[in-house]
């Protein structure tokens, strides 16, 4: 049991051990000394918790969710869909070094001589740290154990305890963000964790905690969910009401919107609570041009939810399902074309030369991100824009909706939240009696068990999706609403009325031409050669897309017939197993429902 135990704390696996060097346990006295000076002041206070901000960055995708059609990366929940995903394959359960690091500041914090306010300041930026990988551990496994302190090697009992059960984490998340929005300060950067940026992540999680407890009816815990919808609605409320942050609209409609995404300096952006700043200078860069056509692509789906510019809907449109892409975009929501690439889109607007999509990961490229100026984009890893972690629209949904699930949305709720967000973009306002006389049904048959307000909760989360659409927040919500079967659908691309060739960048000219195989030239035999030698050729024998309708039809993918998507009733597929290794080390840990 011994050599056990041993083999146990040196893994780098284990919970909060950061080594698997042989002699770890006999370094553990070195940091000592470290303890002992590390946190005697202030400023080492504010030196050690600068480590913690590499925890929480941009998200600038959606992952694999019903936002992205064709997809050439890994993901886990692709592979869970997919049937193939177990607990010998998964990876995972790794956040427990960043949670022994910050304990290691709050366990040593009592020992530091300075103001106390600014001692609590720094204290609450470590528990806001806390607070949010812990989370994001509960958003995945569930029941999680919760640790409070640094562990010692002596420390064997609670190494290898059970998992504590969600509540006790929840509540302890919550407390720790309780702390965070009491003591962080109001002031400073954007660039650093304030007292708004507590607030905005406390309204966050406790959005996600009450529906998660409202519509996961399993957990037995839905006369719960109330409070969390109502400390989410207080959090984003104190931020609208006291922390002077505006929905950017100087009337430019979509480059106000397109500029939280491209700009090279935010911090004078008033909508903006957290970002992360780069900086040529200082060699902080990103790879943010990678969302255009490298990896994925956006969903028919999604281009789908974006209203009319008068705020009809697009699907009550006749013939909306043979609109082809060079039409799609015809007095649209503005940001609609933000998000996904509108015929002639140029990468370099100085040379007039419009991108020609490729439509193998399905033609509805993402541009939302994409740095528009080409002196922003020299390499891989190399782009100069700042991104948002945090933006005050996020907020405004988040109580906007908390709001509607108590019952308790109003007109003047819809104005201040969801109406502020249309204006900005020269849409008009969401109207509560309509939304509720008028639901719409594709809407309705996706979110089927909504069981008040409907039709406001609906066009809420309707909002939501186009709002955040490619911020990272898509597979979240649909966790959270107990909707994650709509991950087995299996997404489209743009339509192609025809096999031959195609006009994509809307100037009447063919661009691509997609055809059965290389010796089906039929479709273009008409095209005069001058075209035909321009043509990008693209061909269904290759097995990477077919259409729907055989010869015409929405863009599919061979991938989704030859592993077939399915969803699991029941909670298993809300959760993801927690790799062989672990619950091999410590035993005494339970797979999440449904892996057991």
């Amino acid at each position: 049991m011994k050599n056990s135990i041993l083999t146990y704390i040196a893994s780098i696996s284990v919970l909060f051990l950061a080594s698997c060097q042989k002699d770890f346990l006999n370094r553990l006295p070195q940091t000592k000394p470290t303890e002992e000076t590390l946190f005697k002041n202030v400023s080492d206070l504010e030196t050690y918790s600068n480590s913690f901000y590499d925890l929480m960055g941009p998200s600038y995708n959606d992952g694999f969710s019903d936002n992205i059609a064709g997809l050439s990366g890994s993901s886990t929940t692709d592979a869970m869909i997919r049937n193939s995903l177990t607990p010998s394959n998964v990876s995972g359960w790794d956040g427990w070094a960043s949670i022994r690091k910050i304990n290691f500041m709050l366990q040593n914090a009592g020992k530091t001589v300075g103001d106390p306010a600014s001692i609590k300041h720094f204290i609450g930026i470590a528990k806001f740290y806390r607070a949010y990988v812990y989370y994001n551990m509960v958003m995945t496994y569930g029941d999680v154990p919760w640790y409070n302190k640094v562990l010692k090697d002596t420390d064997i009992e609670l190494m290898e305890k059970k998992q504590d059960p969600r509540t006790l984490v929840v509540d302890s998340v919550m407390a720790d963000l309780e702390y965070a929005a009491a003591n962080i300060k109001p002031s400073g950067s954007n660039t650093r964790v304030t007292k708004w940026t507590a607030l905005s992540l406390l309204s966050r999680i406790s959005l996600y905690e009450g529906s998660y407890r409202k519509y996961h009816k399993y957990l037995a815990l839905t006369e719960g969910a109330n409070k969390y919808f109502e400390r989410s609605a207080s959090a984003a409320k104190e931020v609208m009401d006291k922390g002077g942050f505006v929905i950017n609209s100087t009337g430019k409609v979509a480059e106000d919107y397109r500029n939280l995404f491209v700009s090279n300096d935010l911090t004078s952006n008033k909508e903006i609570i957290f970002f992360r700043k780069s900086s040529e200078a200082d060699g902080v860069a990103n790879n943010s041009h990678t969302v255009f056509d490298y990896q994925w692509a956006l969903s028919k789906d999604l281009m789908e939810d974006y209203l009319m510019k008068d705020g009809s809907r697009f699907t009550a449109l006749p013939s909306y399902e043979k609109k082809q892409v060079t039409e799609i975009f015809e007095n649209r929501d503005p940001r609609l074309a933000e998000n996904i690439m509108a015929p002639g889109f140029k990468t370099n607007p100085s040379v007039n030369i419009p991108y020609v999509l490729k439509p193998t990961f399905g033609g509805y490229l993402q541009i939302k991100f994409y740095p528009r100026d080409p002196n922003q984009r020299k390499g891989w890893d190399l782009n100069y824009t700042d991104l948002p972690i945090m933006r005050y629209a996020e907020v405004l949904l988040n109580y906007a909706e908390a709001r509607a699930e108590l019952g308790l949305i109003n007109q003047d709720d819809l104005n201040a939240t969801i109406s502020k967000l249309r204006n900005r973009v020269g849409m008009p306002a969401l109207d509560l009696g309509f939304s509720e006389s008028n639901i719409d049904p594709i809407q309705s048959k996706r979110y089927p068990n909504i069981q008040n307000n409907k039709g406001t909760i609906l066009e809420i989360r309707r909002e939501r999706r186009v709002e955040l659409a490619s911020e990272g927040f898509r597979l979240n919500d649909l966790n959270r609403w107990f909707v994650g079967e709509l991950l087995t659908i299996n997404p489209k691309g743009i339509y192609v009325p025809s096999l031959g060739a195609m006009d994509v960048t809307g100037d009447g000219i063919p661009d691509i031409a997609i055809l059965q195989n290389k010796e089906s030239l039929g479709p273009i035999s008409g095209i005069s050669k001058e075209i035909k030698d321009k043509l990008a050729m693209y061909y269904l024998d290759e097995k990477v897309i077919f259409l729907s309708n055989g010869s015409s039809g929405h863009i599919q993918f061979v991938k989704d017939q030859v592993q077939e998507r399915r969803w699991v009733e029941g909670p298993k597929y809300y959760y993801r197993p927690i790799p062989i290794l672990q619950t091999t080390l410590n035993p005494n840990l339970v797979q999440p429902l449904g892996w057991r």
